[in-house]
Order: C-alpha cells, then structure tokens, then sequence
C-alpha cells in the first residue's frame, strides 16, 4: 500500500491475470527481519509470485518483462544498465515521501471492471537463475533508496568519487566527549597517555602494495580504486550494495577533498586568500599508511597532514590541518557587488560568461489527441456505479489479498452499490436530527481509512457521491503529535468538516482517553466519528433512492497536498473533471471491461486513487510510466503498446546545463549527466506547455526547463477557500515572448519541472517543491539524495531515509542533508561516509553542501505513510531540536558571497585626517571633565598631601565618627571602625611591621585579607611604616591548586618583602594541600595581624616627596596580563578629591560599597575615599551574596543609602536570584527610592541588557532607571567616567555594527538592522582630559572615527611596575604625544576603543555635554578579513542563537574564528548548536566560524569584575584541557 514499492516483476501477455496488489517488502528487503540467504529467497520468491511467472525463454536467456503503471510525481530517470533485460527504474518522487514504515502487515488487492470473463488456468513457473539474481541484485537495506536507485547513478557517484582518492586532503575530526559516542567499540579508547595518538589498527585493503603510479596500468589502477573505494567484496553483488572495507582513521580524515601541501610559514595563514589549483596538489608518497598501532586519547586519533607525516591529536594541530585544508582553492572568486542597506559589500553572483543559454525557438503548446465520445459512457461516475452494480451485481470489483496471496475479501459491484447506498442514506438521515440534520448535501466529511482496507473506503467514497457530500480522504492520525498532523487539522478546520468516516478497525486503533473517548488532535476541529461498517448503518427505506445526476460543477472530492513549508492545502476536484478524467484515463491506458489491474499505490489520493478506485484496468504490454500532481491530476502517461521492441523515450542530459535550466544532451559517459525517461504523451483533450519558473509565466524555449502547464477538464479547481493562491496556481495565461496570451483559457501550473521533447513526449525532470537555488544555479532536492544515497547506500543510511531541503543564510540558499545512521554504524563509518557524500555532491552537481547531519535511525520527524516529514525536519533543524549524532559543516566551501576583505588605506597622514575632518566639518573629538582649579569647595582634606595626614587629621578632629561598617550575610554589622580605631589599629601594624619585619622604608608588602576591616588598618599601618602595601585577593580554600599560585606570582612579581595576613590564612598558606602547590618555604616572611604588639610606633613616617609610590595595583587584564601599576602619593589623593567632587562625597554621607576591594576602583572606593572625604561607607562582600542574594539591596535599602556601588556579577546574581523574589522583597519594606547613584565599576564596554534588565526588575521597589549607570576605568587611570549626582542622565545611541568595523561611527535609529546599542560610560571625572587618537598612527580623530582613548590626568597611574607576561609594553602607555595638533602634552594610552559625542544635552558648567563611549579592548579586537570585530558583539549573538547557550567566548587561532559555547542542557543538544551558532555568525557578521567547542557550563573563565578570561580560556583550549563536550571544525 505504498507507493515506494516500484520494482515489481511485470506480468506476461500469454495470461489475463488477476494481477495481485502486494508488498514485496518481504523479498526486496530481507535485511529487516534478518539476512536470507540466495536459495532461501528464490524459494519464497517462487512461492509468492511463481503463480504470475511463466517462463518463455528469449535469447539471452530472461524472463521478458511487461507492463507496468508506474507513477511519478517527478520523473522516470536513471536508466539502469544489465545484461538481462531493457528495465527502466522509474523514480517516484511524490510530494508526500513515503517510506514504508514496516514490512509485511499489508494486505493486497486487485480490482476488476465489468463482466467477469473466465480466466485461463494459471500456471506456476520455475524461476531462472538469471532473473532471480536480477531480482536478487535490487535487495537493499533500506525502503527508500529504490526510488532514487540506479546502476548508472550509482557508477558515476562510484567513478567520482575514485577521482578523488587520487588527490587525498586531511580533515580534522570532530572531537567528542565519551558519554556522546553512540556504540563505538571501546578499544577507541584509552585514557589520556604520553603518546599523542594514533591511526587506526587496519588500513584499505590493497593499500599495502603502496600505492600503485600511473606506470602500473590502468586496470590495476581501477581494481585498487575499487578496492580502496568498496574494500574486499567478492561476492557479484552491483556497485550499489557493495560492503565498504574498513578504512583507516587517516584515510577517512584524508577523504574528503583533494590533499593539499602547504609549507610552514612563520605566519599564520590567511584563509581568505585564494591558490592556484596545480601548485597544491602532491602525489602520495608511497607506503605513508602503513599500519601502526600506539595508544588513542579520546578518539581525535592521529591525522595525516598534508605530506602524510603523522600529526598529534593535539587541537593546536587539528586547527593548523583546518587551516591547510582551507587554503586549497575555493570557488572562483566573485568579482561583482551589491550594496547591502549602506556601503557594506556582499558579493552577488554574477552570471558566469560561459553559462549555457537556451538557443531553441519558443516552444508550441502541445495538445492531446481528441477525447473520443463513446455512445454508451455513463453520464456520471454514479451513473456508471449504479449500472455495474444492477447488471452485473456477482461480478468482482475489488479483491483485498493478505501478505501470503490469499484473497482476504472480494468486493462485488452489487455489493459496493448496496452498501454505497446505505453510507449515502445513513450520512444523511442518520446523524443529528430530523430538523437539524449534521450532514447536508455540498457539506465536506473526513474519510480517514488505513492504508489495509480499499473496500471500506471505497464504499464511504462512493456513498459520500451519491449523499452529494464532499470527501476529504486524510491519513490515519497515530498519535496527538503526528508530524503536520497540526496542519492537516486546520484544513479540516476551513473546510468546516465535523464527521469523519472511518473503519471499525480503524476506529478501534485510534488513542483514546481513559473515558474511551478519541482525544481532539492537535489543531483539529471537534469531530463525530461515524464507522462505515453494515452492522453500523441503517438500511435505507424501500422509497429512498439517491439522486443521481449527470456530471457538473459542484465538488466531487478535496484532496490534501502538503507544500515545501509544510502547510496543507486542499484542492477541489470537480464532478465533470473527475469524469473527464476517468474518460481520458480510460481512453490513454485503453481500458476495457473485465480486465484487471494491480493498485501498488496509495488508493486514497494521486494515481493511486485514479486507476485503483475510479477507472480500473490495465493492460500489460509495457511499462507505462505516468506523471501527475494533486492539482493537475494526470499530468501524461505512456500510452501501452503492442510493439515491445519499440524502445521508450530517453534523454541523457547535462546535469550543469539543467542547473541554468537548459537542455544539453551529453554522452553517457561523462559522470554528472541525468538520464531521463519520458512520462508518454499529453492526456487526451489536454493541452500542455512549460512556461518559466518564476516570474511571468512566459512560455520558454525548446531547449528551456520549465513548469509544466496544463488546459484541461480533467484537472483540479481551486485550493479550497484560498482565492489568491488559486489564482496564481489554477488561473495562468501563458504568454509568448511578445506578451499575447497563447489561450483564452486558463492553464494550470503542475508544480512539475520538465520539457516536451521530440514527438509530443513529455519528460519531468523535478518538482518545484524540490527546486532549490543556489547562487544562482537550479538544484532538484530528489537528486541530491539520488547521489547521496548512491555512496554505498547499502551500508549506511538507515532505510534510505534521507531529507535534502535549503536554508537561507547570508542572503542565499545553502543546502543541507539530514540523514538517518544506521544503529550499528560507528563514528569511524559516519565520518567516512559523511567526506564521501561531500566529494560526491561537489563532482557531479559541482555544488557544496552547507550542512551534513545525521541522526539516530528512526528519530526523524514522519508522515503519516512512514516517510520524512521534511518541512518538519527542516523546522528542527533551524529550531535547535534536531538533536544530530554527528554534524559537518562546510560553510568555507560554500558561502562565497561574503563581503570583500577591507583594504586598509595606503598610509595617510595624521596632518590630513585632521585637515579632512576640519574641512568636511566634524569635530577633532576631545573631551574634559570640569576643571580642578574652577572649583570652589570648602574640602579641609586638600591642604594634606598624603592619606596617612588625613587619616590622622580626621583621628584628632572627629575621633568617633564612622568611617567603616561591614556587614555579614544576615545583614547584621559584623565590625565597624571610627577614626580613633583605624588610627590607632594602623599605628599598631606598623610597629609590627618595623619590629618583627625589619622592614625599610619602601619596602614592599602583600596584603592577603578577606574583604574587610583588617584589610583597610593594613594598608594605613603600611601607610604608617613607609611601606608600599600591595592588596591581594587570598586563596580559595576549595579551590587552592588554581588559586594559591596566582597569589604567589604576585607576592614574587612585586617583590613583597613582607606577606601580611590573618590567623585563618596563615594557617591555610601552611597547609598541606597548600604545600602541594606552593613551597611553603618559597614563601617570604609572613605575618598574622590577628596578634599586635600595644606599644605605638616612636614616629609616623611622612613620605619626602608626593611623587613617591604610595601603593601597587595588580590585576590580571581580560587579555590575561598580570599587570602591576604605580601610584603616587599625589595621584591617590587626586584621584580621592575627584571621586568626592563627582558624587559630592561628605561627612554626613552613608555610601554602600559591594565591590571586591583588591584593584582599581573599588580598592580606592573600599580603603581609600572614606578616609578622605569622611563619609561612611558600608561595606558588603561580593562574596556573601551567594548566600544571601538580597543582602546588598535590603542594606541600601535599611540604610537609606543614596549613592551605592557595585560590580556586573554582583548585578547579574541578584537578577537572575531575585527575579521572582521582587514581590515578597516589597512586603519585607525593601524600598530602593531614595538611591540617586548606582554604579557598576568596570573596564569594559557597558553591559546594557543587563543594567537594563535590573533596572526594570527594581523598578516596582522604587528604583529610578536613571539611577543605574556604569563607570570606566583601565589600568592607566583606575577611573576615568563616573556617573556623578548632578549632571545630565545617561545617554545611549545606536550604532551601526558594520560601519564600526571599519572604525567609523554612523549614528542610526533604534531597531535598524545591524544597530548596535551603546550606553555611555558615566561622566568624565573633574580633572580629566580625553581625546580619541588613531593607535596606529597616533593623530586625533574626529568624532565620526572609533580610536584609542586617550586621557591626561592628576590621578594617571606613573607606569607599569612590572608586566608579567609581556615584557614589551612599553611606557608609552603611559607617556604618549600626539604626532599632529597638540604635541605638547602627554597622555595614558588606555588600550581602549572609544568614540565621543557632543549631545544636546548640557553639564553642570552649562555646556553641552560630551558623553563618552567605551566600544572594547583593543587587546581583544579581533582584526578579520581587515575589519575589526569585538568578540562581546559575535558573543551576543551567539548566546541569542539557542536557549541552551548559557554563555559564550569567541576567540581567533590563525586567522580562525573560535567560538566557545557553554551548554545548559543535554549533551545531546551539543551538535544541534554547531549549525545555528555558524548560521547567526554569519548572519549577522558576516564571518565564517572555523571551529564550534561545546562546553560545560563554567568553564569559561571569568575574573571577579564578572570578566571573561578568553586569553586564558584559548590557551586551555590549545593545550587540550577543556575536556569539550564536542568540537566541530567547520570545512
């Protein structure tokens, strides 16, 4: 009952048979119930059909074949070669891929019309050797692949795919984690080991002789490329089945494109270059695959680089081999462009100069032979019903067989007309009431009937004509979530059908609810299900009759068709065109009564429905191949003949000429030809033309590929309830090329693609639906999977199940394949088989395959007849929910439109840039905070020096103020400190450090405390001796082997003299597991401050000079640089004046500071401000809000504090910890009104989603959007932008992405594509300068340039103290010159790129106000294909790409782009990321990502700033020690 099952023996001419309808899936597929050997099958072969075989010998010896309906809603193509006999496969490419889901549970049946005549006695035949192995040759492992089988295809994928074993090219494996490796033999696997790697134990058999030269001869030549190609089958199966040898991994690695040799070169490739073809190419040194055996780690087992020298399995060396396969030539490069929105450039294809053009005449509409008028023709399908069913009541009309052959019931017409009646009555009369009936004449009602019952159905369909009700035939729903079952639900819906009719069997095998009602389906409407059975219908009253009419236009039947993006749609057959049709049916295949015919078909819709329930018979002759279309019904048919020498209709054509849609005819020896075979002739009273695809429906050439159109009664109306579609499908006026209508009358497009040829044959050679365009090239979906499954189709996709579809990324089409493994194939299969599809894809269609997947067997989505669900598939695919065993992506092959590479300018000069922003108008871009001398204050801390005058000033004067509160995790003040305290406890520790440390004036000494109060007396004690204090974040007691050795680089790095610290960690530090890290005698002396001597030190130390070093600020930059800067007595106290000017700091201030007091800012807003400006500041560790997420807000609240500062993790914890918390946070009193300022301390571009998103999560508890605002600070300057009390809100403006690229800033509309929103950084600090210089030529800039910021301060720190890392930055961060305009004064390179902007707004001063925007590290940019990419820009789309994808990193390795994606999920959902995160990169980037690590969550490295470490995070990359979940090295 399936229309897949085409390779049936045809029947002789000797014997009118009943020709049995059956599946042969036993026989064609006896791999499914476990192999059968060669006797095994003649045997149940001779029993199952033998009946139907007799035997005439001809010449060579076979059995002659006869006559067969084949239908294809594509083509019949792919002409098979064989000794025995001229068979044509026809391939069945119905829009609905059906695939038999299981075998042998499928009755048959057979029909017949009219009279029964006697038969002659059947007589059983033997079976010759011949046929049964050519029966015996079509076995396979799969169901489908027999409509897209064929031995020429076969050959030719076999043949090009030989052309590529010469030219061998590495590949790297994707690397996976154990857990996600499906049944693959453990030996794979050993645990990490010295060795690096190895290759496979087994290499290609006959691959040990060396490799054979070209000297050797051809044909031992051609027996190693089979060889190599299909390993050792001796067996005299076809090419098609052949059994592939197990290869080695380096072979499978080397498989997929042609070897490339490349040199080592100092620098790392530049992928976007192209080669030339011949100067990569080398020949394989002989005897390089010699099988070695050495330990495996994971399965990244050893490669083959270009010279086959064995590589590590090391990622350093998978990318280096990536690379080299990368530099092999693309495509051609594409000259034209096309200006995409503004000046960005993508390549558009332009047509190629030699792209064959059709040279034919414009073609003529073609017509059909003349429906002829026979006297006695029912006037009514009916009508004829009623006259069989009256006249010849015992004669047989339908015969339903079991799968052994027995007849399992026997429809006669008088039975079909009795119980037709009886539906038609029952319809009618006896559903709802006698004044409400549910059904009337012209309503639609389901018909939904398995696929083993044609008698049931043929009756309701009957009985529903003559009720002069609609049938709507469906397929049987199995579950509530069918694939598409949502869209057939909401045909049923516009149609407005509320009865289905249905078998007992049927209505017993639907899902029930636990009360035994049918559950409504998804997207169904509500139903009455009426069974069709007698037993259940109500015999109609003697008086009752139905009224039978003649033929008009009202609706006979709808019949469902599903589109390429999976909707359903219903087209309306007509009562006149459903005659018409069985007229012309009757009169092509010239049926006449009492004759039988076998249905092999769906019975419910197409072809099926036609031949098997409308017309019915066939006669034998020959195989008559047919074309048609749900909305076209029969397209053409090959009209019998009684000549069988006369050969059929061929066409062997250039695949590349169909590709622009013009027919070339080619030799068959050339590998990337399609052989077609015509479908017959035009149906009679039918006029046929093919017009072009798209556009206006213009009639093409003789030589031109277009749709098929047709002028017919015998066709479909309309898509029910949809006019618009209709309209362009059922109502076309062809036109010739002068613009003239050929007709009056409208013509209906097919959806099939195809020519008439010579002699009025009509040829298909694909469906629209399958079309997919591809820079400008024409490629059918159904050939694609021909060539795919042509690649040992036996051995690898389960079943044949394989969908090929397109998706649009970067403004073209790209095509992927999904295809089902089979559940034994191992990693090492799926590889192999994967590089072959590729090599074969791009040899004979000469186009790449975007992405390869496959899935577990049986996983993708079905159509109710078993087969895939592509629109399904497709919507997984690009959802994320696929969920693929292995992934492949070739986008370096594929997408070749990207735009040109920046060409960087030749030099232009500084003076010039200037002079070219003064003259077209902009401004030089500068900037300054207010001015230190203008203002006027009464700030008493400004006629001290130094820190420790002021500490000690503020000791005598207001001894018992304040300064310090610190909090717990309950929110309780676990210590505090006034002025006298801290003085007095700092007086202590320096004593301390002068007595028992011996310490010298200057020395240096590590401060390692918890955030606190003991850390703030250490550094005034430090103060105190003269010593300069270095503030070091202390080990993490869980985590000490990463922790412990970054404190002591420090402690080294800045050459501490001296290590201060508590009790707690003196003790940890002696510890064993510490000691296993660090040597605890390596450790310089170290002191515990939990126990001070009384006394007070004899004199405080008062620095000489304010330019001495007060302090070191050590911090690992996001780049991974461990940098320690200088401070100077006088930078710190400028730098504490200008905090305290722009928050207006005070005595009689409460500050709350959750912050991490160890670098930058929120060292100096912890230790520091208070003491200089008085007020208090209540201090709150980071640390215990992971106890507690709403302790920082309930302080600021409980306080009543207004300014308050914070760092983006501790934003993130309480957003994503208090989310749901905000309305019981309300009833606890948590009010947030009074906050002016809430600063988040960083040294990076503002994150505005995030500040956004607490901003409106806090807005019910009283926080004003306005309060919320960032900083910016770098190691330079710790703080340059700080939002202040007074002063215009914060601005944000949208950029556009591609222009920042090119370092430019254009200013677009919020929602524009492309735009980028930027917040501004917080005002600019009193006392500071800023201007935007270019870092490379160092010339200011206007404000229309990204460029470096630049800033001149009081407060700059004085120079690097030491760099550990990078020796080489030199000082002229700190003391650079403008080459041009201002050379005079010397300012900080801060290392960031930034843009400023004059807004309408106005400052404190009255001026307009310039808002400054930090756009990222210059570090971190990553310079690709000449532009500048920020790796927060790609990540952000990433992390938008998939609800998985909880965080991102994105990285550059030789010239590749790396993206690191953390996976919250399965580990099943890692591969279904590989291809969104490659899309929405390209997408949006215009980049192609080189390799896809899938991570777990945490493992991308995050500073305390809450930054990623993505220095740190490439590094553990490279040396293999991200233990990834999977890595995909994109092709």
């Amino acid at each position: 009952v399936d229309s897949h099952f085409l390779w049936r023996r045809a029947l002789p001419r000797q014997v009118r048979v009943r020709r049995t309808y059956r599946d042969h899936a036993e026989l064609r597929f006896p791999s499914l119930a476990g192999d059968i050997t060669q006797k095994g099958y003649e045997k149940k072969r001779s029993k199952l059909i033998g009946a139907y075989l007799p035997q005439p010998p001809t010449a060579n010896g076979a059995a002659v074949v006869r006559c067969r309906l084949q239908h294809s809603e594509g083509a019949p193509r792919r002409t098979f070669r064989s000794a025995h006999i001229g068979v044509c496969d026809v391939r069945e490419a119905a829009a609905r891929e059906r695939v038999a889901s299981t075998a042998g549970n499928r009755p048959l049946f057979y029909f017949r019309f009219g009279v029964d005549q006697a038969l002659p006695q059947e007589r059983r035949a033997p079976v010759t050797p011949s046929s049964a192995s050519r029966y015996h040759r079509r076995r396979s492992s799969g169901s489908r692949d027999e409509r897209y089988r064929s031995d020429v295809h076969t050959e030719a994928v076999q043949a090009a795919l030989a052309k590529h074993k010469e030219r061998k090219m590495a590949v790297p494996m994707p690397s996976k984690r154990r857990s996600l490796v499906v049944q693959t033999s453990m030996d794979a696997y050993t645990p990490p080991d010295t060795s690096s790697g190895s290759e496979d134990e087994g290499s290609v058999q006959g691959d040990s002789q060396g490799t054979p030269t070209s000297s050797q001869g051809s044909i031992n030549m051609e027996h190693w490329i089979s060889q190599a190609i299909h390993g050792s089958t001796t067996s005299t199966t076809s090419s098609s089945s052949t059994q592939s040898g197990g290869s080695g991994a380096a072979h499978r690695l080397a498989d997929v494109m042609a070897q490339t040799h490349i040199e080592n070169h100092s620098a790392p490739p530049d992928v976007t270059t192209y080669t030339s073809e011949h100067s990569i190419q080398v020949e394989r040194p002989q005897g390089s695959t010699g099988s070695r055996t050495a330990p495996k780690y994971g399965n990244a087992e050893l490669m083959e680089t270009g010279d086959g020298v064995p590589v590590s399995s090391r990622v350093s060396a998978k990318i280096q081999q990536l690379v080299n396969t990368l530099k092999r030539p693309k495509r051609p490069p594409l000259r034209e462009f096309f200006v995409d929105d503004f000046e960005e450039l993508l390549e558009v294809q332009q047509p190629d100069p030699n792209q064959p053009k059709p040279e034919g005449a414009q073609m003529l509409a073609m017509r059909g032979e003349q429906l002829g008028v026979v006297t006695n023709w029912p006037p009514s399908l009916e009508a004829a019903l009623q006259r069989w069913g009256t006249i010849s009541p015992k004669a047989p009309c339908l015969t339903t067989m079991d799968t052994n052959g027995k007849p399992l019931y026997i429809l006669t017409y008088g039975k079909l007309w009795t119980r037709s009646m009886k539906v038609a009555y029952s319809i009618l009369h006896k559903l709802g009431t006698k004044q409400e009936p549910m059904v009337r004449p012209g309503d639609r009602v389901a018909l939904v009937f398995p696929n083993n019952d044609p008698a049931a159905f043929m009756a309701a369909f009957y009985g529903c004509l003559l009720a002069e009700v609609v049938p709507v035939p469906i397929e049987v729903p199995l579950t509530r979530k069918d694939a598409g079952s949502q869209q057939i639900g909401f045909l049923l819906g516009s149609c407005g059908v509320t009865v289905a009719l249905t078998s007992d069997a049927c209505h017993k095998g639907l899902p029930k609810s636990p009360t035994g009602e049918i559950p409504q389906f998804k997207g169904w409407p509500k139903l009455l299900w009426f069974v069709t059975e007698s037993k259940h219908l109500s015999k109609p009253p003697r008086d009752w009759f139905p009224h039978i009419k003649d033929a008009n236009n009202d609706t006979a039947y709808i019949e469902y068709k599903t589109c390429k993006d999976g909707s359903v749609l219903g087209v309306t057959v007509t009562r006149t065109a459903l005659l018409t049709h069985c007229q012309a049916l009757t009169q092509a295949c010239g049926y006449t009564e009492a004759e039988t015919i076998v249905n092999v078909l769906d019975f419910k819709k197409d072809v099926g429905l036609w031949h098997g329930i409308l017309t019915v018979s066939l006669r034998q002759e020959v195989i008559c191949p047919c074309a048609s279309s749900p909305e076209a019904l029969t397209v053409a048919i090959r009209r019998p003949t009684d000549d069988s020498n006369q050969p059929p209709g061929r066409g062997v054509l250039s695949m590349h000429g169909l590709t622009y849609g013009v027919i070339r005819v080619d030799s068959e020896e050339k590998l990337s030809v399609l052989t077609v075979q015509d479908v017959g002739l035009v149906m009679p009273g039918a006029i046929m033309c093919s017009v072009k695809p798209d556009g206006v429906p213009q009639l093409c050439r003789t030589d031109e590929i277009g749709e098929l159109c047709v002028c017919a009664v015998a066709t479909g109306t309309s898509y029910y309830g949809l006019s618009g579609m209709t309209k362009n499908t059922f109502e076309v006026f062809p036109m010739t090329s002068s613009g003239a209508p050929i007709s009056e009358y409208p013509f209906i497009r097919t959806g099939l693609l195809g020519f008439v040829g010579p002699g009025g044959l009509v040829f298909v050679v694909g469906k629209m639906d399958g079309l997919m365009v591809v820079s400008g090239r024409r490629h059918n979906a159904d050939d694609i999977v021909a060539t795919a499954l042509a690649v040992e189709p036996m051995k690898f996709v389960y079943r044949g199940r394989i969908a090929v579809f397109s998706v649009t990324v970067l403004h073209d089409e790209r095509i992927v394949i999904v295809a089902e493994q089979r559940p034994d194939s191992t990693e090492e299969d799926s590889f192999q088989w994967m590089s072959r599809v590729l090599q074969a894809i791009d040899s004979i269609h000469q186009v790449g395959v975007y992405c390869l997947a496959l899935v577990p067997a049986n996983t993708l989505p079905k159509t109710p007849l078993g087969g895939i669900h592509l629109s399904e598939t497709k919507q997984l695919f690009l959802e994320g929910s696929l969920h693929p065993c292995n992934v492949l992506m070739c986008p370096h092959t594929c997408v070749t439109n990207l735009p040109k590479p920046r060409q960087k300018q030749p030099e232009i000069g500084p003076a010039s840039v200037m002079v070219g922003n003064l003259v077209s108008g902009k401004r030089i871009a500068q900037a300054s905070g207010r001015d230190l001398g203008q203002i006027e204050d009464n700030d008493q801390a400004r006629k001290f020096l130094f820190l420790s005058e002021v500490l000690q000033w503020r000791a005598q004067t207001t001894p018992d103020h304040v300064l310090y509160t610190l909090l717990n995790c309950r929110g309780a003040i676990a210590n505090s400190l006034t002025c006298v305290q801290l003085h007095k406890r700092a007086e202590k520790i320096a004593v301390m450090l002068m007595e028992r440390g011996h310490l010298q004036d200057g020395d240096h000494v590590a401060l390692v405390y918890p955030p606190g109060i003991d850390l703030i007396a250490a550094f005034y004690g430090c103060l105190y001796a003269g010593c300069v204090p270095i503030t070091v974040r202390p080990p993490h007691p869980q985590n000490i082997a990463t922790t412990l050795p970054t404190v002591k680089m420090i402690v080294e790095v800045s050459r501490s003299a001296c290590l201060m610290t508590t009790q707690l960690i003196c003790k940890l530090l002696r510890s064993r597991e510490a000691a296993a890290a660090v040597d605890v005698r390596t450790w310089p002396l170290i002191l515990d401050t939990d126990d001070l001597p009384k006394k007070r030190p004899a004199q405080i130390c008062k620095p000489c000079n304010p330019d001495t070093l007060a302090y070191l600020d050590f911090s690992v930059s996001t780049t991974g640089m461990l940098a320690g800067v200088k401070m100077s007595h006088a930078a710190t106290s400028a730098f504490c004046r200008s905090i305290k000017l722009q928050c207006e700091l005070y005595p009689s201030r409460e500050v709350a500071i959750c912050l991490d007091p160890y670098c930058g800012l929120g060292f100096v807003l912890w230790c520091l401000c208070s003491v200089y400006s008085g007020h208090q500041s209540i201090l709150i560790p980071p640390s215990e809000l992971e106890t507690n997420p709403a302790l920082w807000l309930l302080a600021v609240s409980q306080y009543k504090v207004r300014d308050t500062f914070c760092s983006y993790s501790v934003m993130e914890l309480c957003t994503k910890g208090l989310g749901s918390q905000t309305e019981s946070l309300k009833a606890r009193g948590l009010d947030l009104s009074r906050v002016r300022t809430c600063v988040v301390v960083a040294e990076e571009r503002p994150r505005i989603a995030l500040t956004q998103s607490f901003s409106k999560l806090f807005k019910d508890l009283g926080l004003h959007p306005r309060a919320v605002s960032t900083s910016f600070g770098c190691r330079v300057n710790l703080a340059i932008c700080l939002q202040g009390t007074s002063g215009p809100d914060p601005t944000t403006v949208y950029v556009d992405m591609r222009a920042l690229r090119h370092d430019r800033v254009r200013l677009v509309e919020r929602g524009s594509p492309h735009s980028l929103p930027l917040m501004e950084s917080g005002k600019i600090l009193p006392g500071v300068r800023i201007i935007i210089a270019n870092p490379e030529t160092k010339g200011p800039l206007g404000d229309s340039h990204l460029g470096e910021i630049w800033v001149h301060s009081a407060h700059n720190a004085s120079g690097y103290f030491t760099i550990y890392g990078d020796e080489s930055l030199q000082s002229d961060h700190f003391n650079s010159r403008l080459s041009f305009g201002d050379t005079q004064t010397i300012w900080a390179r801060t290392g960031y790129l930034g843009f400023l902007r004059r807004t309408e707004l106005t400052d404190a001063n009255g001026e307009r106000h310039d808002a400054l925007y930090v756009v990222g590290a210059l570090d971190e940019a990553m310079e690709l294909r000449g532009m500048r990419y920020h790796p927060i820009d790609i990540e952000t789309s990433v992390i938008r790409a998939h609800k998985s994808v909880t965080e991102c990193a994105v990285f550059t390795w030789t010239n590749l782009l790396v993206v690191v994606v953390e996976l919250d999920g399965s580990e099943q959902e890692a591969l279904d990321l590989v291809p969104l995160v490659t899309n929405v990169v390209l997408e949006e980037h215009y980049l192609i990502v080189g390799v896809v690590v899938v991570v777990d969550i945490g493992v991308i490295p995050i500073n305390s700033r809450g930054e990623k470490q993505r220095m740190h995070l490439r590094d553990g990359f490279l040396a293999d020690q991200l233990d990834p979940i999977y890595v995909a090295y994109n092709m």
